[in-house]
């Protein structure tokens, strides 16, 4: 009995594939321009994608150092350098004085020597110094 019904179903399987075959035959015929359309706009997607790739390819930005140099020559200390790296991400002296376990006090003590050591008169003044002498990113 297995035997018949895997007999049967191998003839039909047979069947059902001379079918799409011949069905693929008469849709190649009757349709002969889209497919030629289709397989060059096709190539040329791929085409399109491996230049994009190609093209358009971003080197990993290199990671950065610290400017020891300048930090040495300013005199800009450790705690110092944590305080600006604080300011630098938008916090407050609040927020620098909970995160570094300090009073607030001494966090503007911190922030006015680094204002006189980056020859700057507020925040956004003492960043912008210390990025173009490569202390922070």
């Amino acid at each position: 009995m297995w035997r018949t019904i895997a007999i049967y179903g191998a003839a039909l399987a047979g069947a059902a594939i001379l079918l799409q075959v011949l069905q693929y035959r008469l849709f190649v015929r009757t349709h002969p321009d889209e497919i030629y359309i289709a397989i060059l706009a096709l190539l040329f997607l791929g085409l399109g994608i491996w230049v994009g790739a190609r093209l358009f390819r971003t080197q990993p930005p290199a990671p950065f150092e610290v400017n020891a140099a300048a930090q040495t020559s300013l005199g800009i200390t450790e705690r110092e350098y944590e305080v600006l790296t604080l300011i630098a991400g938008g916090r407050s002296n609040k927020e620098i004085a909970q995160k570094l376990n300090l009073s607030p006090n001494t966090v503007k003590t911190h922030v006015a020597r680094l204002f006189e050591k980056l020859e700057a008169g507020r925040r956004t003044e003492a960043i912008l110094r210390a990025r173009e002498l490569g202390l922070i990113p």
